[in-house]
């Protein structure tokens, strides 16, 4: 599955109570070509930062459902993201990695993912519940349980490498996305 076919699976499930952060770089980039909306926060330049966000988010908000989508380069980066979203159990969190294997947005580089799998590292954090997906009909399955089922929730999507590039989000200055999230945020 492409990354491009990943995000339009997520975006189904993202409805107008539900907020999203999206990781830097391609998946963000992606999201924003595809989906933009102003529940959406795209991550600019804090690598690994995404899931630190959405949980505070999800402990301000237990009211709303809570997504954050990252790439394996981005959950790499901020291990500890893991261990402080599984001993804080949000009911209301999920968490989506997209993992190609590889650092797409800085070159292609080999990311360790080739030999660490991140599932593992959640289940062994408490999420509630970890999936591992590498189609569209396994990645929908993963997001219909979401609905029934109490978080946190941790879904690795394997996706391709080699996806087309995605050109930066142009329209949208980060005081602007700030400004509208927040909105989105206390609606």
């Amino acid at each position: 599955m492409k990354r491009y076919h990943a995000i339009l699976i997520i975006s189904r499930f993202l409805d107008d109570d539900t907020l999203a952060v999206f990781a830097n770089g391609r998946v963000g980039r992606e999201a924003y070509a595809h989906n933009d909306r102003n529940g959406n926060f795209y991550m600019l330049s804090s690598m690994g930062k995404g899931a630190s966000i959405g949980l505070g988010i999800a402990l301000a908000r237990p009211d709303r459902n809570v997504f954050v989508i990252d790439g394996d380069g981005n959950a790499l980066m901020n291990l500890d993201n893991f261990a402080m979203i599984g001993y804080s159990t949000p009911k209301n969190f999920v968490h989506i990695v997209l993992d190609n294997g590889e650092h797409a947005t800085t070159g292609g580089q080999r990311s360790h993912t080739t030999r660490i799998n991140l599932a593992l590292i959640a289940r062994g954090a408490a999420y509630a519940h970890v999936s591992s997906v590498d189609t569209k009909k396994g990645l929908t399955n993963s997001l219909l349980r979401v609905a029934k089922e109490d978080g946190p929730h941790f879904i690795l999507v394997r996706i391709e490498k080699g996806d087309t590039d995605v050109p930066r989000t142009p329209h949208l200055a980060p005081e602007a996305m700030r400004d509208r999230f927040m909105g989105a945020l206390k609606a």
